[in-house]
């Protein structure tokens, strides 16, 4: 029986205001590069993918800054790439700097707060993992979730990053719960999903861009509003 559930942040509990492709267009009309839309999902798909295998080996925050401005120049590339663009590693560390720069912010996605409170009434316990290396009690509190979260862990605090088993072993500690009576949710199949279920967890996929619409290895939602029938049929 499911006890606790436990969520990933970007893409899964929120996302960029302006979105990925204001910030990517906005900055490539500069270098008098056009994208659409829907090749910057894909690109982004691919660009977090390759953040993904990154953390599982090397974790970002370890990299020192040459590394760290390698890594960020081939995930900009990979951007481009899955937008039908290619840039040399040069260019592409050029306009990531430049997207860098963009003032954003992270906002809940408008089914993430409702969803929440609806587990919440029902008596789950729910976490936040993120690979975000920041203390997770001004996350949650500058995201406006700390009233619906009991607890959030993070690189930061658990010195770990999905898929590592500490970081969620770190959650379940806090949850008090066991691996079995516990659920994840995240965008990602190498960091959330493998991860989750290498410790016994049962993972969701939650695939908002439709990456992944053949995926049915695990549970697959599109979006927070089904998780509730998906948690019952665990």
């Amino acid at each position: 029986m499911i006890k606790a559930i436990f969520f990933d942040l970007y893409n899964t509990l929120a996302g960029f205001y302006p979105s990925r492709y204001d910030i990517q267009a906005q900055v490539l009309s500069q270098f008098d590069i056009t994208v659409t839309p829907t090749g910057i999902l894909r690109g982004y798909h691919l660009a977090d993918s390759f953040m993904s295998e990154q953390n599982a080996s090397v974790p970002i925050r370890k990299l020192d800054a040459s590394q760290r401005e390698k890594f960020f120049g081939e995930y900009e590339r990979k951007v481009l790439e899955g937008a039908g663009i290619e840039v040399s590693i040069d260019k592409a560390k050029e306009i990531w700097k430049l997207v860098r720069k963009v003032d954003y912010e992270m906002t809940p996605f408008e089914d993430t707060i409702p969803a929440l409170i609806r587990l919440q009434e029902k008596g789950f316990i729910l976490g936040l993992i993120t690979n975000i290396d920041q203390k997770g009690e001004r996350l949650a509190s500058d995201l406006g979730l700390s009233s619906y979260l009991d607890f959030t862990v993070t690189s930061q605090e658990s010195g770990a990053e999905k898929p590592s088993p500490k970081i969620f072993e770190r959650a379940l500690e806090k949850a008090e719960v066991k691996a079995s009576d516990s659920a994840h949710v995240g965008d990602q199949l190498r960091s959330d999903v493998a991860g989750a279920a290498n410790v016994g967890i049962r993972p969701i996929l939650i695939d908002r861009d439709c990456n992944h619409i053949h995926y049915v290895s695990h549970p697959r939602i599109e979006s927070l509003k089904e998780l509730d029938d998906v948690i019952l049929n665990l």
